[in-house]
């Protein structure tokens, strides 16, 4: 099973984008974020000519998330986090896929820092802890799929020192990320790639593209059942140099089996 993570930014402005790579990665699952678009304008239609079953929790102008399948029945089982009942922001779409629980994420950026957004992005992890722990109080497998808004070590970011002040490299942040991760997930590219400089973003300004002037901020954390079927990750950072473009780059995993899985 390939399971992809793509912050879209914009799903109606970079539709052809997004198309264009489906049809040439062909991934089976696929966890999209920054829709920046309400429920009704989805484009479902585009998408399902794909060849692609889709769910979405859109947001007017921000946000929005969408679990898109290939030939695979997604059965919707959250569409927020628990734990703060008035957040109205669409952030978060977890489904059930192929005996998998697929977690679509898009974590508050949290500038400017400090201030009421870095103040609620904090809370989001904290939000996002709390539910990842019951998570993996489950027997099914679980991933948590996409932009966490967060580079975790001094190798997930070009220039450490530029960011030190960053709501996405602040010392909280990592540490927030850290304790996620010792809940008992696994990074899935810095399990594979544990020294390398892999990098899922990259900046519209001073190309920064150009110069590999990328941060790591795209995640897969897998629970402990995944991470034996981890085969092999990557990012498609090709496609960070076409026309009209996201400033991320799709993100994937190839886990060993399409489905059946058996951890009891």
């Amino acid at each position: 099973m390939k399971i992809s993570t793509y912050n879209v930014n914009g799903v109606n402005g970079r539709l052809p984008v997004l198309l264009r790579w489906l049809k040439e990665a062909k991934p089976d699952v696929v966890c999209l974020q920054e829709l920046k678009a309400p429920n009704e304008k989805f484009p479902q239609k585009e998408i399902a000519a794909a060849g692609y079953n889709a769910i979405w929790n859109g947001q007017k102008s921000w946000n929005g998330v969408a679990i898109l399948t290939k030939d695979l029945e997604i059965i919707e089982v959250a569409r927020t986090l628990p734990g703060e009942e008035d957040d109205v922001q669409s952030r978060y779409l977890e489904a059930l896929v192929e005996d998998i629980i697929v977690g679509c994420l898009y974590l508050p950026n949290g500038n400017p820092a400090p201030g009421p957004k870095f103040d609620y992005k904090m809370r989001w992890f904290k939000r996002l802890t709390e539910h990842a722990s019951s998570l993996l109080d489950l027997e099914t497998p679980v991933v948590l799929a996409g932009d966490y808004n967060v580079m975790p070590t001094e190798l997930d970011v070009y220039k450490p020192e530029k960011y030190k002040n960053d709501a996405l490299f602040m010392p909280e942040v990592r540490t927030a990320y850290s304790n996620l991760l010792s809940q008992g997930w696994t990074d899935a590219l810095r399990e594979l790639f544990p020294g390398e400089e892999v990098y899922t973003f990259w900046d519209y300004f001073r190309n920064a593209y150009g110069r590999n002037a990328g941060l790591r901020l795209d995640h897969f954390l897998l629970s402990p059942q995944l991470r034996d079927q981890l085969v092999t990750a990557g990012v498609d950072k090709e496609v960070r140099g076409w026309e009209k473009t996201s400033d991320h780059a799709p993100v994937w995993i190839e886990l060993a089996n399409k489905g059946n899985f058996s951890f009891k």
